[in-house]
């Protein structure tokens, strides 16, 4: 698929070149007086891929769960663009552009991949209960254009032909695809992925770095992904940010993250084991 075409595909609203900067603003998060969070900074530029990595422990999910709306920060703030989103619930996220994927493949095993990524469209539907129980002519036309723009991200995505099948029947990794697709189903300025490749061998974790990379580059829109997969974070992130029990301990292009002192130190491991083992 070209790139043109993709970007119609996979959602005409997300094709803008509004994508603002997200900022996280000296983030700290406490938890019974245990921190999570330590005034932790970084910025997304605009139509960028941005990794956020560390060790297990090092407050990835909670620095993912705060700008995702999930928890509220201690102190610190979230912006996009000229809006704070701290305090902000998922779905009021969702219409200001800010769609999510999960760790945990977070859909209806028993309904078709196509109501799944139908839900992603519902911050977009006007309308309430009545209008919908009446099947009003402007509501039977508003669900044929979001059914035709689920097809668009799902051919993009290259999973149309499962369009009608239960997700409890799909390939673990088509399925990773579909909560992506589902993510996109919001026309998101900002995309975040919680993990995306958790899970997949290494020839579908492939397809999700290509996916990423071609997601972002025909619809302009930012990527922030926490990810454990060390391969894929350095082949696809424009810039990296690695947090250490709750610090960020470095921010910068992924060159130069790999050989900082600190995060070889924190993440990579330095070999004094292996060397001073008999």
């Amino acid at each position: 698929m070209s790139t043109d075409t993709a970007r119609g595909a996979a959602g005409q609203a997300t094709g803008r070149a509004d994508v603002p900067e997200l900022r996280v603003e000296g983030l700290t998060l406490r938890f019974a007086g245990i921190s999570a969070l330590d005034d932790v900074s970084f910025a997304v530029r605009p139509g960028t891929i941005h990794a956020l990595i560390g060790p297990n422990g090092a407050g990835k999910s909670s620095c993912f769960n705060v700008i995702c709306g999930v928890y509220r920060p201690t102190s610190g703030r979230v912006v996009l663009g000229d809006t704070v989103l701290t305090g902000l619930a998922p779905h009021r996220l969702a219409r200001l552009g800010v769609g999510r994927s999960f760790q945990n493949i977070a859909l209806s095993e028993h309904s078709t991949v196509l109501d799944n990524v139908l839900l992603g469209r519902h911050a977009l539907t006007r309308g309430g209960f009545l209008s919908g129980g009446l099947r009003l002519p402007w509501v039977l036309a508003q669900e044929r254009v979001h059914a035709q723009r689920v097809t668009e991200i799902c051919e993009f995505l290259g999973i149309a032909d499962r369009l009608h099948t239960p997700v409890a029947a799909l390939p673990y990794g088509v399925a990773k695809l579909v909560d992506v697709a589902r993510a996109l189903a919001v026309e998101p300025r900002v995309l975040l992925l919680d993990e995306p490749a958790a899970g997949l061998n290494a020839v579908e974790t492939a397809v999700m770095a290509s996916t990423i990379r071609a997601l972002r580059d025909a619809l302009g829109i930012s990527v922030l992904l926490v990810e454990h997969d060390m391969g894929l974070v350095m082949g696809i992130a424009d810039r990296v940010t690695v947090l250490d029990f709750g610090r960020l301990i470095a921010d910068g292009e992924p060159a130069a993250v790999q050989r900082d002192p600190e995060v070889v130190k924190a993440y990579l491991g330095t070999g004094d084991d292996e060397e001073a083992a008999p």
